[in-house]
Order: structure tokens, then C-alpha cells, then sequence
């Protein structure tokens, strides 16, 4: 079986599973392969969990739920040195952060000292304890959730740390349909009536993220992807309206974000190129969480959703 066969049957049976979701289950697939991490924003019940649960269930890999409160201490993520007297040394216990996938429940209610432990392990793939350095796996994932309802008693994430997630998903009820679906689902995976498919290896996942950075993107389509980047930087030079609500742009791994997303969706739809269509797809997902608006942008109400909508009608595809 082929990796793109054997993670097209993957998506499907998470689509079985997470009724009304296909859109987080196809970013979530895209973070995977692009090797990114994920911050999921959403109000409770959206199956957010359950969807990088049941994505662990189809891989050969281990999972881990971290839940983030104020009283969370670094050490809690990374794991800390524990003294053995029998042999009078200190030992390393490995933290939940060292699994294949990881869900950060709530990140933001988690004080700085631990977001900047998660920082490093998602920014360096590494730990650091004392004197020590510690890799965490080659495959590693971490999906962030953040509620967007309930403000009382949470840390904002700093830019720095935002700017490290490879995507910035909104999640949304479903809709009637899916909603009865959902309850009828529910029935059958307590009976067991959906059948699980073939469990994937690493080894697969690295060998499809490969095939995706050996996907042909044209030197116009290459052109276009940069230029959307840079158009947040200097909105003047393409719309007058655009630059009075963007206040900072996105950084390079905005420009690194939008490539590598753009191919895996590519390939996660069975194409071996990359078109406008694709870059255009995940620009909201990739450039959301990056961009500052102004005062004016805050003050109107203007979301960066619709900000990154005129971004996209006012530089040309190339």
C-alpha cells in the first residue's frame, strides 16, 4: 500500500469518526505532513481532543494529553531529574512532552514559564534540563487548543510563541445534518460497527512528507506565495485600506508555512502540483495568527479573517 493510499483510507475513518469536522481533520493530516504544529481555537464539544485522539488510534504512535492550568509547572511538560538514593545520581523521568503526538489542552491558561518549556520543545524538537539536552522524537506534533469563549484566568501566548505553530484553525458547530449524524455515529462506534483501517508507521509519514517537498510548484505559483507574505509587510504598496488595518506583517516562517502547507494539501487531494488554489486554501489557516492589526483594524472590528480575504483579491496571482 502506498503512503498516499494508505493516509487518503486514514482521513476517511477519521471523517467517520469526526462527524462535521473535515476541515480540522484535513489541517490536522496537513500539520502531520508538513511536520508543523497545530493550535485548534474552539468552543468545548467540537471534538477537538477527539480528533488528535483518533488520529493517534491510526498511527503507530504514542499519545500523550497535557492538561495546561495556572498551578502547571515546567517540569510537569519536560519532566525533571529525580535522585535515586540507592545509587546517590540523579536520573532524568522524561515528561509527557516526549510522545509522537501531544495535545496541549487549554494552552493559554498555563503561566509563561511553561509555555517557554513547550516553546523549545516545539521550536527545537529538544528538551533542556540543567546541563542536560534532551531530542524528543523524530516525529512529533503538538495540537494546542485555546477556548475561545472563556477569558478569566488565562496567559495570552506571546508572538514569538504564536508564530510557531504552523497553523491557526478556527473550529465551528456543525450543522443539523452533521448533528444528527453525530448522535447516530455515537451508537455505532459503542457497538463497534466502524471498522478501523490498517494502522500507519512513522516510517510512512516521513517517507510522505518527502514525497510532498518533490511536489512541482511553478516559479509563478512560488512568486505569488511570496508576494502574499510580503504584501503583509508593506499593505501600502497594494492597498490603501489593507494598510490601515495591518500594523505588523508576518515573519519568513510565515512565507516557509504557506509552502509547505500548500503542498501537503496538494497531495493529501492526489495532485503531483501545486496550483494558486492551493496557497490560497490555507492562507487564513497560516497567516491568522501572525499578522498584528492596528488600533483603528481593533477599534472597527475588522477580524483578521477578513483581512486576510482582502490580502487575497488585491495581489494578483501571478
Amino acid at each position: 500500500m502506498t503512503q498516499r493510499h494508505a493516509i487518503s483510507q486514514l482521513q476517511q475513518w477519521l471523517n467517520a469518526h469526526i462527524i462535521g469536522q473535515e476541515a480540522l481533520v484535513e489541517r490536522l493530516l496537513i500539520a502531520l505532513l508538513a511536520d508543523g504544529h497545530l493550535l485548534v481555537e474552539g468552543a468545548p464539544g467540537l471534538a477537538k481532543t477527539k480528533a488528535i485522539k483518533t488520529l493517534s488510534d491510526g498511527i503507530d504512535a504514542s499519545f500523550q494529553r497535557i492538561q495546561f492550568t495556572p498551578d502547571l509547572l515546567p517540569g510537569d511538560v519536560t519532566g525533571t531529574d529525580i535522585y535515586r538514593p540507592e545509587t546517590g545520581e540523579f536520573n532524568f523521568q522524561a515528561g509527557p512532552v516526549f510522545h509522537n503526538l501531544v495535545l496541549a489542552d487549554e494552552i493559554n491558561r498555563a503561566p509563561a514559564k511553561v509555555q517557554s518549556a513547550l516553546l523549545e520543545a516545539m521550536a527545537e524538537r529538544q528538551v533542556s534540563v540543567g546541563s542536560n539536552t534532551f531530542p524528543l522524537p523524530e516525529l512529533f506534533l503538538v495540537m494546542a487548543t485555546q477556548n475561545p469563549l472563556e477569558q478569566e484566568g488565562t496567559y495570552p501566548l506571546p508572538e514569538a510563541q504564536l508564530d510557531r505553530f504552523l497553523m491557526h484553525v478556527n473550529v465551528d458547530y456543525p450543522d443539523a445534518a452533521a448533528e444528527l449524524e453525530i448522535l447516530r455515529r455515537v451508537r455505532a462506534e459503542a457497538l463497534g460497527d466502524i471498522p478501523q483501517p490498517e494502522v500507519i508507521s512513522p516510517e510512512q509519514i516521513l517517507a510522505a512528507r518527502q514525497d510532498i517537498l518533490g511536489l512541482h510548484m511553478a516559479e509563478t505559483v512560488e512568486q505569488y506565495l511570496v508576494q502574499l507574505v510580503i504584501a503583509t509587510r508593506k499593505p501600502e504598496a497594494f492597498d490603501a485600506e489593507l494598510a490601515s488595518w495591518i500594523e505588523v506583517g508576518a515573519s519568513p516562517r510565515a512565507t516557509i508555512a504557506l509552502d509547505r502547507c500548500a503542498r501537503a494539501q496538494a497531495w493529501l487531494r492526489e495532485r503531483d502540483y501545486v496550483s494558486p488554489d492551493d496557497v490560497q486554501s490555507v492562507a487564513r489557516d497560516v497567516l491568522r495568527h501572525r499578522l498584528i492589526l492596528s488600533f483603528e483594524a481593533e477599534a472597527d472590528g475588522i477580524a483578521k479573517d477578513r483581512v486576510i480575504d482582502r490580502l487575497l483579491q488585491v495581489v494578483p496571482v501571478a
